[in-house]
Order: C-alpha cells, then sequence, then structure tokens
C-alpha cells in the first residue's frame, strides 16, 4: 500500500501513511487547509482535545491531531475491517500508544456511548453515501455538548448543510472536491 499522504506537521510531521482501498483519504492539501482553519482561533482555547475520527479510513485526520497536540486522545471508528487494521498499522508505526483507541462499528450507532465525551469530532464519510454524514450530523446535534466542534467533509458537488438551529456554522470552504463545513453545537 504505497502512498503519497502523509502526515503535515508536528511530531510525525513527513512520515508517510497506509491507505486501505476502500478509502478516500482528504489529500495533503486539503488537510493543510483544513487545520490552518481549525487553527486560526478555532481550537486554540482548548487545553486538550478528545478528537473523534468517525468514517476513520486512513485515519489521517485523528493521525493529524496526535502528531500536532500532544495531549490529545483519538477514537477512530470505522466500518471496513480495512480500515481498522490499517489505522493500527499507521498507529504501530508511530508509536502512539494509550494516546489513541480504534473500534470497528457503525459510527452513528456509536454516538450515545462516545459524543458526549468529545470536543473535536471529523465527519468523513464515502462521499457515495452523502446521506450517511447527513444522518450522522443530524444524530449528533442531540448528544454532544454545547461548544463542541463537528468537522464535516463532504463532496463538494453533492452537499448538503447542517441544520443552523443546532449548529453554528464557523467556516465553510472548498477545496478541490471537498467541502469543509466546521460547525459548534449551540
Amino acid at each position: 500500500m504505497d502512498s503519497k499522504l502523509q502526515i503535515i506537521s508536528g511530531k510525525y510531521g513527513g512520515r508517510r501513511l497506509a491507505v486501505p482501498e476502500s478509502a478516500r483519504p482528504t489529500q495533503n492539501m486539503a488537510r493543510i487547509a483544513l487545520f490552518n482553519m481549525l487553527e486560526s482561533g478555532i481550537i486554540n482555547n482548548m487545553s486538550e482535545l478528545v478528537v473523534w475520527d468517525a468514517f476513520a479510513g486512513s485515519g489521517a485526520l485523528g493521525i493529524e491531531c496526535v502528531s500536532r497536540y500532544p495531549h490529545s486522545r483519538v477514537l477512530f471508528s470505522d466500518v471496513a475491517y480495512s480500515s481498522i487494521r490499517v489505522i493500527r498499522e499507521n498507529l504501530s508505526k508511530l508509536d502512539v500508544g494509550g494516546w489513541a483507541k480504534t473500534i470497528r462499528g457503525d459510527a452513528i450507532a456509536m454516538i450515545p456511548q462516545y459524543a458526549h465525551m468529545m470536543n473535536l469530532i471529523f465527519v468523513d464519510p464515502p462521499y457515495a453515501a452523502a446521506n450517511l454524514g447527513c444522518a450522522f450530523v443530524k444524530r449528533l446535534a442531540r448528544e454532544v455538548r454545547k461548544g463542541t466542534i463537528v468537522v464535516w467533509e463532504q463532496e463538494a458537488v453533492n452537499s448538503t448543510d447542517a441544520d443552523l438551529k443546532k449548529w453554528n456554522v464557523l467556516r465553510d470552504k472548498v477545496y478541490g472536491r471537498a467541502r469543509f463545513m466546521i460547525l459548534q453545537k449551540n
């Protein structure tokens, strides 16, 4: 699984990540733009990051957090066994240890158990399953704490807006095929 996907910055910056065949990882340039947005006043106030990389694929978004923010804790979830295997391989190569946990399962079903613990959640379902992201964000709105940040990546040409009664839109940007909506729970 040779890939050009790499960690952008932090402790593990420059290290390459394996990618499962079924995954469509957020590309390096788009992740650079995304983390620049997050670091421009959105997550700087958080003393500790408790992150959920839902629909994790390769785990690139969560691993970027582990690399950049030394005291972050990350939960990686995906339904595909191949994704969980690759995420575990990527984490093992980096010797991340107890800062990360991987769970194979349906992210929507996990919301009641995990959402209330998180302060940053990445939502990046397959572009072909846009309805999955909508259902996830809708359910999240009932479970997360006020102030929780959600980064929702969608295919730009097939994107949907969040319920503005439940979320503040902090940023809404398109980078190539990807649309990033950075939401904060009201």
